[in-house]
């Protein structure tokens, strides 16, 4: 018998439980009963707040998004300076790869790629996540510019993570967000309008 928890409560069980399901067994190689019996709960318990699979699927790349989103954004809140802010967002995203690699598989595994919605969803948490980075990138450039740099950035911490993950290794969040960052810099700080702009 489950634990009766308030719906909201409930919902984030089920959310929680659903992403370890779903980054383990891939979208179509889960079901509504592993979640359900995952949980420790009746299938019609989870339709009792999600109505489809499907639907289930979209609020969990929505909620692991936010949570990403809100790490970066708590961690370069304090930052002193566009070197300090460029570290500590590249720590911020490692220790949530580090913490959390179902989060990870679920964003960027190739499952979710793979279906236009879930596609869509990701490329959303993609473009929200480089739009946090943007004001972040202190170079006398345009909006546009910055904007494909931090787009750039995703994409080299998605590319050093998914390496990282699919070794199995474990890794110090601090040391590989130190390496990157320091690159990273390196190559901001380079940046400028070009002449006669």
């Amino acid at each position: 018998m489950s634990i009766r928890l308030s719906a909201s409560a409930r919902r984030e069980q089920l959310l929680d439980v659903a992403l370890q399901v779903f980054a383990r067994q891939g979208y179509h190689g889960a079901s509504m009963n592993d979640v359900a019996e995952a949980a420790g709960v009746t299938k019609p318990v989870v339709y009792q707040h999600f109505d489809s699979k499907r639907e289930l699927y979209l609020a969990l790349l929505d909620e692991v998004g936010a949570r990403l989103l809100t790490a970066i954004a708590k961690a370069t809140a304090g930052a002193t300076d566009g070197k300090h802010q460029t570290e500590l967002g590249f720590t911020a995203y490692f220790r949530w790869v580090a913490d959390d690699h179902d989060a990870f598989l679920l964003l960027f595994g190739s499952g979710a790629r793979r279906d236009e919605e879930f596609n869509d969803a990701v490329r959303k948490v993609t473009a929200q996540v480089a739009e946090a980075i943007k004001p972040l990138i202190a170079a006398d450039i345009d909006a546009e510019h910055q904007r494909t740099l931090a787009h750039a950035l995703v994409g080299l911490a998605e590319g050093v993570s998914r390496r990282l993950v699919d070794n199995g290794d474990q890794f110090d969040p601090n040391v590989i967000s130190r390496q990157i960052s320091d690159l990273a810099w390196a190559g901001l700080r380079a940046v400028g309008r070009p002449a006669g702009s």
